[in-house]
């Protein structure tokens, strides 16, 4: 059979066998090792537990684990409440200024939870109720939260960011870097649509509380959130500045978490700590399973000359290179319609890498690109996580008014794609000025 019509089959049996319902990770397994057993036989499953645990074998998987105890602890606390309170605190006196404040207060707490169900149940616990307290309709309210909950995949540290950089087996700390104007970027374009459509709507008078707080009650409730935000900018520094390996600072990043949690918020119960770390085991694994999974899958895929097939195939293709990019666009687009982001990341990014450096186009762009994609599935059915999360957290705001709500913020994410291609140095500028040029 020939390898592109073998690599429709298994795309087929892909889609099939994950839409049964079947765990991601699991799923990936029993494609990989039935193609490869109807097609080699039974001696080509000999190498599959090596494989698998080949993929964990590796001293950056440890980073995994720790960011995701570092957003764990964040998240078991009140810090994003207490973060929601001071940004409205500081903006209520704004325009629009409730509803930016709930979208700075996801961009700042899914960049120390990394997390974007975390953020969505976290930030709209508080910001839905208050926002159509103060006259905001539903789907803006309910659209914006699940919105704003997208950006900690893109905001460094970002595990999403740590599962391409595995996969492609490029730095973590330049993918880091590249993720910091964008994500900047992607949060101004939120506020600049939240701001306008405050004022299209005549609402400058409803996102106006009536409540004064005085410079005491704003400052007083700083010392429960500077905390986390000096760990972010610690672990970073630390990151860019030569000191310690990415696991190294996620380490050090966690261990500090849990300990400003237990001292800020009194967590010091033995309960409390163990649902952290077992909240973050179950997330650890589920992730790392299905990077085992997806080194199995591509084993398949190269050992059955379908990788190599279509990627020969795709490079032969006759059309511009942002023809082609916007090919690949189109595909993670409906991937992550269907996939979570670290599915298609491990599936994907080893196929297409090739493809777009050959066409001259920057990985570390390109990684930023495959990102805000994945951000738009979050928010976009049949999958679209964030809108689930919301809807449990106020299930009388219907999923269509949560989707048409956060419609407005995917054009805006799409505008990033947009600027991005147009101004590929807001990825790469930075990666370039701190560690230099890449080789």
């Amino acid at each position: 059979m020939e390898p592109l019509t073998l690599g429709a089959l298994v795309a087929l049996f892909t889609v099939l066998v994950l839409f049964s319902g079947i765990s991601v990770g699991a799923g990936l397994l029993v494609v990989a090792t039935g193609f490869l057993f109807f097609v080699d036989g039974a001696r080509s499953l000999e190498a599959l537990p090596e494989l698998f645990f080949g993929e964990l074998n590796s001293f950056a998987l440890l980073s995994i684990p720790m960011f995701i105890i570092m957003g764990a602890a964040i998240s078991s606390s009140r810090a994003g409440p207490d973060l929601y309170e001071a940004l409205e605190r500081w903006l209520t006196r704004v325009p629009g200024g409730l509803l930016v404040s709930n979208l700075g207060a996801c961009a700042l707490f899914a960049a120390m939870s990394g997390s974007s169900p975390a953020t969505c149940a976290a930030i709209g616990k508080m910001g839905i109720p208050e926002m159509r307290k103060r006259g905001y309709p539903d789907e803006v309210a309910a659209g914006s939260i699940a919105a704003g909950g997208t950006l900690g995949i893109l905001i460094p540290p970002s595990v999403t960011m740590i599962v391409y950089g595995i996969a492609t087996e490029t730095s973590i700390g330049r993918l880091f870097l590249a993720g910091v104007i964008p994500g900047l970027l992607l949060t101004l374009l939120f506020i600049a649509w939240a701001i306008f459509d405050t004022w299209r709507r005549g609402a400058a008078g409803v996102a106006l509380s009536g409540i004064k707080y005085s410079w005491r009650q704003k400052f007083e409730i700083l010392p429960r959130v500077l905390p986390f935000l000096a760990i972010i900018v610690g672990v970073l520094y630390a990151l860019y500045g030569g000191i310690a390996t990415p696991s190294e600072t996620a380490a050090v990043g966690a261990l500090l978490c849990i300990v400003v949690v237990m001292i800020v918020y009194k967590m010091v119960q033995p309960r409390a700590l163990w649902a952290i770390l077992r909240d973050s085991t179950r997330e650890s694994v589920m992730i790392l399973f299905i990077i085992g999974a997806a080194g199995v899958f591509s084993f398949m895929l190269s050992s059955l000359f379908i990788t190599q097939s279509v990627a020969e195939w795709i490079g032969g293709l006759d059309v511009n290179r942002w023809v082609l990019m916007a090919i690949v666009n189109l595909f993670l687009l409906v991937a992550g319609f269907f996939l979570p982001p670290v599915a298609v990341i491990l599936m994907s990014a080893p196929i297409l890498l090739p493809i777009i450096t050959a066409a001259g186009f920057d990985p570390y762009w390109f990684a930023v690109i495959v990102t805000i994609n994945m951000e738009i599935g979050l928010i976009t059915p049949p999958v679209g996580l964030n809108l689930y999360v919301i809807n449990g957290i106020a299930p009388d705001i219907s999923l269509k008014k949560v989707l048409f709500g956060s419609l407005p913020f995917v054009g805006c994410m799409i505008a990033a794609i947009v600027l991005l291609s147009v101004f590929p140095g807001l990825a790469t500028w930075l990666p370039d000025f701190v560690m230099g040029k890449a080789i």
